[in-house]
């Protein structure tokens, strides 16, 4: 593996917590994104007032988000393309979602 595609650690910052996600580097931008998207996600939950512990705000970010992207994938189904980029944001949020578990352990 060439030094320029090891993973580096990124801080994304989500809802006022900052976790260190490990990012290949040409895939940095897409990261922030993600985060970016995942954080105005839970602020909406989060505003709702309904639900008031951020694991559970996760949980439903999660969820809408794959609700969202699986609607998306089935009407982008014959391109193709968009699997491998499902799976890339759906690895990603995984990890981070495992991250602040252990965090909160």
């Amino acid at each position: 593996m060439s030094r320029s595609k090891e993973n580096k650690p990124i801080a994304v910052t989500i809802l006022g917590e900052e976790y260190m996600v490990a990012c290949v580097p040409d895939e940095e931008e897409e990261l922030m994104a993600s985060a970016q998207y995942l954080h105005q996600k839970m602020r909406e939950i989060r505003t709702s007032g309904r639900i008031i512990s951020n694991e559970h705000v996760a949980v439903m970010a999660a969820l809408n988000i794959t609700h969202e992207m699986l609607q998306a994938g089935a009407e982008q189904e014959e391109s193709g393309d968009l699997t491998p980029r499902l799976r890339s944001v759906r690895e990603k949020v995984e990890a981070a979602l495992n991250e602040s578990n252990q965090l909160e352990l």
